[in-house]
């Protein structure tokens, strides 16, 4: 019986395989498989490492508008890859990747090119819903109503197995402290402080970009619940049905609420149309009758879970403003986090959960400010399998559509994202250097003085930055400067450059009615039109009705830049060095439904918001990037565009741009938040990310002790935080590729923080001279990232692969191949855990004492001083002291060569503003070193540009375990070696 039983399952699997059909058609194969939801899959070969996979639940592939993300491919040589029907399977194999393609389920399965399975489909694993945009989300445009077939589209979740040690990265810049995302949650959306790109790597060596523009998830493919879907609620007496509220506002006014869940996150304008025709979006309102500024509240009762299968992960979301702590059965599992009221912020956390048992919940919450925001949220629990799957889901897209890359290691897992999507500019080398800002200069005088009080105490910096408002109060997105504050704004831009400065200006994608500019938009029909038509008013004075540009319009893009260069480039004589592109999710309104969010931002000329909700940045920095160089094209001495943006997308390095990590918080917790944030957004493939050094938004104890010093020169305890928080914060900054000082009041500049004789100033001031002495090697790694999709920024995954501790290491990181950075999160800390990889010995740089690999050791971290370690085999050009990026030209590097193991170096070298790299006007050196024979090569320097030194001086500095030396950059011990551009070889 069981023979026929088996005889019949063969027969029916074959009679399966047979009716699928299969189509080639040169480097694509079309299948249609008998089961699974996927009607129709398409396997794509684009080079040796990448196969493209696209899959519908309808009966054809739709055609579909050119990608915002891809850009054209050229097509892979014929015979480079085979695409054979061999009965039950379809196989896609290149050299370094096969796909194997089950016909009767559409099932996908990848391996490497040893044969390893790197990837494979869940059975269920490709599933569609169709998808029609719901009417309160389509926004409004001056004449234009949205084409019907806009409206429709397909929802998709892909869910693929991972084995128990796989890890996961990418994703972009998320506030969690998470770093590792195995069995983790994110929403993939842009907003202050979050960017979302779709690109997920594998410390199995592959990883996924799919092109899809809509609001994503990560891992659980469903929304947050309220708590009283997942639990039953009890208040604090034990009564069932609801938990306990109790206000108490800052007279001693008490409210006691019940309260059936805790969602009071978002707010909708009451002039809305769309509100009123809509359920709020399931908002509730606070209870009447009591203020909350300055109120304390209370949450309180007992969660009893509604599953009664076993003990379940339950996964949380907290949304809050001011102070909150959370506690669950006494166990303080949200320590006490804040946010300035008008930026909430998120953070997730888990807890264990017994079936039928009762665990009381008690939140501890401050309100701290105008608005208030508490929510707490719960995923629905998941089995182990489920959570640890590797699953993505889009709301809405025309098709799934998605690219798999694999390679050797993680450097090549990025570098076919950059194939993809676009290589990253080379960034001028002035962006390396300091660069200082503050909430916002409030006039020319200001601008110029603060340059000039760098300059005046000889501490370097290179880039001056005009935040918003420098406009006239009731005309932004005019581009002017308001007269009486800025008389001559030429002249500004002209005496930056005399003191050797950059001028780096605000600008939004933000106009305000009554500007000529948004009439001259709107006039064409590129402008959202539902904020004004709501009747929104901004925060500034007495409140200004505003809109957004469509940036999905390529007229509209033209349009924007032709404004800008009108008045802020051409205009000043193209004095303006760099661009900041602002609240580009973009951000029409603060803490709203996500739903509303994608009325005030639509529809876009390409199709509704809630289809291309996150590429906004992409396409807008596209505008500038391509506006700037049209206005250069065929001129001599083009200057390098330069965009920081404060949100980012899959592509956007292509058009010379940077992402910061938006209005952060000035707590430790904030701090810590950004280095994994920072480590994630970078091997997501964008290499050039910074964060406001100490924090955007202050809390009013800082402000209070700021003020209590300015009056008595009382540095009271809560300052003493101030300026160790500010301290530790510019030493973690000094290891990342955006070196910049931003922040509320109190003032950012150094002498504004601490006096000179504090060793808060002194700690700055050491770390900026060493991070220009760096400049050589930091040059070059931008170098590397243009020409070998380099990553700068380091997760200690993409060069110790392999060694498990590093899987979970998410607050130390590699800048470049040498230099390990293990910044100080805590407040006092004078010592930290550092976890030293396994494939090498690792050097003090500051002592050049040696230790031991593989190993966690609690280290020295004194009040001035981060601990930063560099690996065996690292070479190390240090430059000459400089007060900016080209003061002099580094005739004279130290060479720091690292015994231990064999090393090398690329110095890579060119004009370092212009696009003459573009035209092979640049120069390289390879330098290694042999440490069996303790000698360092200097190959034949390979290329020339105008302006390069034909010959130089290398001071070979070896540093070993028999003879540590302590960093020495003004006059170390070493080998003076005379470099003319031929091969060289120093015996040490």
């Amino acid at each position: 019986m069981k023979q026929i039983k088996t005889l019949l399952s063969a027969l029916l699997f074959s009679t399966a395989s047979l009716a699928a059909t299969v189509q080639t058609n040169g480097n694509k194969v079309t299948i249609r498989p008998d089961g699974g939801q996927a009607q129709v899959i398409r396997l794509e070969v684009m080079n040796n490492q990448i196969i493209r996979v696209r899959a519908t639940s309808k009966a054809e592939l739709p055609v579909k508008l050119a990608s915002l993300m891809i850009v054209p491919q050229a097509a892979p040589a014929k015979g480079s890859y085979a695409i054979t029907d061999e009965g039950a399977t379809v196989v896609v194999k290149t050299q370094k990747v096969k796909a194997v393609v089950q016909k009767s389920t559409g099932q996908i399965t990848f391996f490497d090119a040893a044969g390893n399975q790197l990837l494979q489909e869940a059975q269920d694993g490709k599933q569609f819903s169709d998808f029609t945009v719901p009417e309160r989300e389509l926004g409004m445009k001056t004449g234009y109503t949205v084409p019907e077939e806009q409206k429709h589209g397909l929802s998709w979740q892909m869910k693929f197995n991972s084995p128990d040690d796989e890890a996961f990265y990418g994703l972009g810049q998320h506030q969690s402290e998470e770093f590792n995302m195995k069995g983790k949650n994110e929403d993939l959306f842009q907003y202050n402080t979050k960017v979302s790109i779709p690109f997920v790597l594998s410390n199995k060596n592959y990883g996924l970009l799919w092109d899809s523009y809509s609001y994503c998830r990560f891992g659980n493919p469903h929304d947050y619940l309220q708590l009283n879907r997942a639990f039953k609620l009890y208040d604090k007496q034990g009564r069932a049905g609801h938990l306990t509220g109790t206000y108490v506002d800052a007279h001693g006014k008490t409210l006691v609420h019940p309260e059936d869940s805790l969602y009071y996150e978002y707010g909708t304008p009451e002039k809305s149309e769309i509100a009123r025709k809509t359920d709020n979006g399931g908002i509730r309102n606070f209870p009447k009758d009591i203020n909350l500024m300055g109120a304390t509240v209370t949450y309180e009762g007992y969660l009893e879970p509604f599953s009664t299968l076993r003990s379940q992960l339950y996964e949380f979301i907290l949304y809050y403003s001011g102070y909150i702590k959370v506690y669950i059965d006494g166990q303080e599992v949200v320590t006490e986090r804040w946010r300035t009221a008008w930026n909430p912020n998120a953070y997730k956390f888990q807890v264990d959960l017994q079936p039928g048992r009762r665990v009381q919940l008690r939140v501890e919450w401050r309100p701290d400010g105008g608005e208030a925001y508490c929510g707490l949220r719960v995923a629905e629990p998941r089995s182990k399998q489920e959570r640890e799957q590797l699953s993505i889901w889009s709301e809405m897209a025309k098709d799934m559509d998605y690219y798999f890359i694999a390679g050797e290691n993680l450097d090549q897992v990025v570098s076919g994202y950059r194939t993809l999507t676009g290589k990253a500019s080379l960034y001028p080398k002035w962006v390396l250097g300091f660069w200082q800002s503050r909430e916002r200069y409030k006039t020319q005088d200001e601008i110029e003085g603060t340059l000039a009080e760098f300059r005046k105490r000889h501490i370097p910096i290179d880039n001056i930055v005009q935040d918003w408002n420098y406009w006239p109060e009731d005309q932004w997105g005019s581009h002017q400067f308001e007269a009486s504050r800025y008389p001559n704004p030429q002249q500004m831009l002209e005496n930056v450059h005399k003191m050797h400065g950059r001028f780096m200006i605000s600008v939004w994608p933000k106009f305000y009615c009554n500007t000529d500019n948004y009439k001259e938009l709107d006039a064409k029909g590129w402008m959202y039109v539902q904020s004004p038509t709501d009747d929104i008013h901004d925060w500034v004075g007495p409140g200004y009705k505003n809109g957004f540009y469509d940036a999905y319009d390529p007229d509209a893009r033209k349009l924007f830049w032709h404004q800008m260069d009108k008045a802020l480039y051409s205009g000043l004589g193209r004095g303006v060095d760099a661009w900041w592109m602002d609240a580009s999710e973009p951000n029409v309104r603060d803490c709203t439904p996500m739903w509303y969010r994608k009325a005030l931002s639509g529809p876009t000329a390409l199709g509704t918001s809630t289809e291309y909700f996150n590429a906004y940045s992409t396409v807008n920095a596209d505008a500038i990037y391509n506006g700037q160089r049209g206005v250069w094209k065929g001129k001599q001495n083009e200057p390098r565009v330069f965009l920081l943006t404060r949100s980012g997308f899959a592509g956007e390095q292509r058009y010379s741009t940077a992402t910061w990590s938006g209005d952060i918080g000035t707590r430790w917790e904030d701090m810590r938040a950004q280095m994994t944030a920072g480590l994630n957004y970078s091997i997501s493939g964008v290499p050039f990310w910074g964060m406001d050094q100490g924090g955007f938004c202050v809390e009013n104890r800082y402000v209070a002790a700021q003020q209590l010093y300015d009056r008595t020169k009382v540095e009271n305890e809560d300052l003493k935080e101030w300026r160790e928080l500010q301290t530790r914060w510019n030493q973690f900054g000094t290891f990342i590729p955006l070196f910049r000082s931003h922040g509320q009041w109190p003032l950012r500049e150094i002498w504004n923080i601490a006096p000179e004789d504090h060793p808060a100033y002194k700690s700055f001031v050491y770390y900026d001279k060493l991070r220009y002495r760096l400049m050589p090697y930091l040059y070059s790694l931008a170098g590397w990232a243009h020409f070998k999709d380099y990553t700068l920024m380091r997760p200690l995954v993409m060069d110790f692969n392999g060694d498990k501790e590093v899987e979970n290491v998410g607050n130390q990181w590699m800048l470049g191949p040498a230099l390990m950075a293990c910044p100080v999160g805590y407040y006092k800390a004078r010592n930290r855990s550092v976890y030293f990889p396994a494939q090498c010995g690792w050097y003090n740089l500051y002592t050049g004492e040696k230790l031991e690999g593989g190993r966690r050791l609690v280290v020295d971290a004194p009040y001035e001083q981060i601990p930063v370690f560099v690996r065996e085999g690292a070479i190390i050009p240090f430059g000459p002291e400089m007060e900016w990026s080209d003061e002099k030209p580094a005739e004279l590097i130290h060479l720091y060569v690292y015994a231990g193991q064999n090393g090398s170096f690329q110095l890579y070298e060119d004009e370092g503003t212009n696009y003459n790299y573009e035209k092979g006007k640049y120069a390289t050196i390879d330098i290694t070193y042999d440490d069996a024979t303790r000698t360092v090569t200097f190959g034949a320097r390979k290329g020339q540009f105008p302006g390069m030194l034909k010959s130089r001086r290398f001071n070979v500095v070896l540093i070993t375990n028999e003879a540590p030396q302590p960093l020495n950059l003004d006059n170390p011990a070493g080998k003076l070696v005379q470099y003319d551009g031929k091969q060289t070889v120093v015996k040490l």
